[in-house]
């Protein structure tokens, strides 16, 4: 039978627990935020909405995107990094675009020790893709053209540091292509341009060009993926184009701020992992060409170290700062 003085030793001890340890079995016990770095309706902001929608089921809680872009991602890591580390505000980015912004300039957030990455989610497939009326059948013809064109290509970005930036400006330095690198603030106006000719190339996503294929108004010279894509079976990959040593970083993880209690990391892994494993996500991030990735958090932070040193390298042989 227990006595009054156990009782209020017990009763003490409950209430000298840590307030981390008591958030934590409690977690999640309110809303919860995704941050994306980029503007509404592109594939990061998409796949994220369909992620958060399987996973508030499961946790039995809200979870709301929301889309503070703002110098390349920045803001929005910076306003993760600098929120409390509960588990109620989380980030979902770019590997090699958060590294790079970083790389590139004097960023409001570390990278590396500013962050608890959580997992993988997915990876982002683009198509090296020309104007349906280009002369260009093959990468090797477009890269010639290149070369004999007064001023070179001229290559279009959805953003400086985006991962297509990235990759087309390594592809362009190891062949020796001259070009114009076109900057834009989002996909769209990017594609509006590609579609109607002025300018030569872009690497658009698999979900964003296919319309575009079906339609005969653009054409895919390469695809950047290890295996060719059941959505567009006649587009070789970069390997077999002799430019798969070029590729960069194409996944996009889950992170919160650094310091988060264990049990919070713990749960937020499992619910996001098992959502990659749900049916119907599957399905749909398969019809959009967007491969499910997943990792620990320890896997997926030494895949951010690796970036940041790779994109300080390639900041410094592309000299992005002046592109």
């Amino acid at each position: 039978m227990c006595t009054l003085a156990l009782r209020v030793c017990f009763g003490v001890a409950i209430a000298m627990l840590p307030l981390g340890v008591a958030g934590a079995q409690e977690f999640p016990s309110r809303p919860i935020t995704i941050l994306v770095g980029l503007a509404a309706g592109g594939i990061t902001d998409v796949t994220t909405r369909l992620y958060a929608e399987v996973v508030s089921r499961s946790i039995g809680q809200r979870i709301t995107v929301e889309n503070r872009a703002g110098a390349g991602g920045a803001v929005a890591a910076a306003a993760v990094q600098n929120a409390p580390p509960d588990g109620y505000t989380l980030l979902v980015f770019s590997g090699s675009q958060h590294a790079t912004i970083a790389a590139m300039q004097s960023a409001p957030y570390d990278p590396i020790h500013g962050f608890q990455p959580i997992s993988l989610l997915f990876e982002s497939v683009v198509v090296l893709s020309v104007p349906a009326d280009s002369p260009s059948e093959s990468v090797s013809a477009l890269l010639a053209m290149g070369k004999n064109k007064p001023g070179g290509l001229t290559f279009g970005t959805p953003g400086l540091g985006s991962p297509s930036h990235l990759l087309g400006a390594r592809i362009l330095l190891a062949t020796n292509t001259p070009a114009q690198t076109v900057h834009y603030r989002g996909g769209a106006p990017m594609m509006a341009d590609l579609i109607t000719g002025r300018l030569d190339f872009a690497f658009p996503t698999v979900s964003v060009s296919r319309p575009y294929f079906a339609d005969a108004k653009l054409k895919g010279l390469a695809i950047d993926s290890v295996l060719r894509s059941p959505l567009l079976p006649n587009v070789p990959t970069l390997d077999e184009v002799g430019l798969g040593k070029e590729k960069v970083a194409n996944w996009f993880g889950l992170a919160g701020p650094a310091g988060m209690p264990k049990a919070v990391l713990e749960r937020l892994h499992s619910e996001f992992v098992a959502a990659g494993r749900d049916p119907e996500l599957v399905r749909r991030l398969a019809d959009n060409g967007t491969p499910i990735v997943t990792s620990s958090p320890e896997e997926m932070k030494g895949l951010l170290r690796n970036e940041v040193e790779n994109m300080k390298l390639l900041v410094n042989v592309l000299s992005l700062r002046n592109q």
